[in-house]
């Protein structure tokens, strides 16, 4: 016997005829794509793919320093398991970073604005020091005034900030579970309707987290804990992601068995669902750029199997 249903109403994307359309993608067609220049491969197995985003990072970093130019690009906290390689690679091949500039895409602020400290446990500020930055040997690091965070007092005019130190080579990224790219929520999309023209074009901002962002990092980051995690963030906002002169974003949340994946069903809305404001990654289809999955969230979704 059948049964019909509508979608649970907090869910922003209502068109559940698109949900049933991606859903069915397989594993086999989902790195096919009408546009050619968004790229999308899978990799089997997290320690490589990590190894592969670590890789591509230090080469764009060494092929600027190379070539005598500044090195811009946007970081995201989500995955960190790249950073500690590419720390790695760069002491070990003795890559000084006075070129590179880094913008990260968030960072956590409470009911009142206030981003999160850098002190603070939680803060993707301390996530990258601790990750990345403070792992790369001192003569070799970026100097500090080349990392920067989007906290409130540089909020509005943080996507200036990239343009005055030469426009973003590279936006580094992933996708959340409601398809949100940072913490731009798809409940945003409410505010711009189908004029994708506006929407593209929205900048850095302070968010209210959606429930299941909430909920997913409280899963990843809080121990289950949906309470300590803050209600609200600053983000960057479409504009920055299509204004870089390329988009790299990964997909490596499945289990190491790969049986499992939050990701699975929101990979595939994003990367082969329609261009609209209210799934935030889907834009990544209209620019060039890499999609890329580990082999558990390429896998096929099956739905009532357990």
């Amino acid at each position: 016997m059948g049964f019909t249903y509508a979608l649970a109403d907090f869910i922003d994307f209502q068109d559940k005829e698109a949900c049933d359309q991606v859903r069915r993608i397989t594993r086999e067609e989902i790195t096919q794509h009408p546009n050619p220049d968004f790229r999308i491969r899978v990799i089997d197995g997290h320690g490589e793919l990590f190894a592969a985003l670590a890789t591509d990072m230090v080469r764009n970093i060494k092929q600027a320093l190379d070539e005598d130019r500044q090195f811009v690009c946007i970081l995201p906290v989500g995955p960190v398991e790249q950073y500690p390689i590419a720390a790695r690679m760069i002491n070990e091949l003795r890559i000084p970073m006075h070129h590179v500039h880094t913008f990260n895409m968030d960072e956590y602020a409470d009911e009142g604005g206030n981003s999160a400290p850098a002190d603070w446990h939680c803060s993707f500020q301390k996530a990258m020091h601790v990750n990345f930055f403070d792992l790369i040997d001192e003569d070799l690091r970026p100097p500090a005034s080349h990392i920067h965070f989007p906290t409130t007092d540089v909020l509005d005019h943080y996507d200036d900030m990239m343009e005055e130190a030469g426009g973003v080579d590279v936006c580094y990224g992933g996708i959340g579970w409601c398809g949100h790219i940072a913490f731009w929520e798809s409940s945003l999309g409410h505010e711009f309707g189908d004029d994708l023209d506006s929407y593209v074009k929205a900048k850095s901002r302070l968010v209210t987290l959606t429930p299941m962002t909430i909920m997913q990092n409280a899963l990843h980051s809080f121990g289950g804990d949906w309470s300590s995690v803050p209600p609200k963030a600053n983000s960057i906002g479409p504009a920055e992601v299509r204004q870089a002169r390329h988009r790299s974003f990964w997909l490596p949340y499945a289990s190491l068995t790969g049986e499992e994946s939050w990701q699975r069903f929101i990979a595939r809305l994003v990367a082969h669902g329609p261009v609209n404001t209210l799934v935030p990654g889907s834009i990544l289809q209209t620019a060039p750029g890499d999609y890329v999955l580990v082999g558990g969230v390429a896998a096929n979704v099956e739905v009532g199997v357990s």
